[in-house]
């Protein structure tokens, strides 16, 4: 029997105050089930690389990811820049906001949304 990308362990992984906001926010966006969390890179940013997260469909190339019911969509390309990276959610009084915490990243920028490798 072979695994499915379904039943593939994430890459990345979620805190409990990210999976928190991240499920009030399915909730308040009335998603349907075509739709799930992207988590990716790109070229960009005042370091090399920016951080992609947002809801979208599955397109080609992706791998599909459940963390504790969360679908999380992600290019096989990604995971070599993401692999280990922790999203968090912020809710303070100095910062509020998703925060990636990244052990691939070389540097990062002042406002912790791109990197370099």
């Amino acid at each position: 029997m072979t695994a499915t990308t379904d039943t593939l362990t994430a890459p990345v992984s979620l805190t409990e105050g990210a999976k928190k906001e991240i499920t009030k926010l399915i909730r308040q966006q009335e998603l349907n089930d075509s739709f799930g969390l992207r988590i990716g890179v790109e070229g960009g940013g005042c370091s090399g690389m920016n951080y992609i997260l947002g809801f979208d469909q599955k397109k080609e190339g992706d791998q599909v990811y459940y963390i504790d019911g969360i679908k999380i969509f992600m290019h096989k390309a990604h995971g070599l820049y993401l692999v280990g990276m922790e999203v968090d959610f912020q809710d303070g009084l100095n910062a509020r906001g998703f925060v990636f915490n990244n052990p691939n990243a070389a540097s990062t920028c002042g406002c912790g949304t791109s990197f370099s490798v």
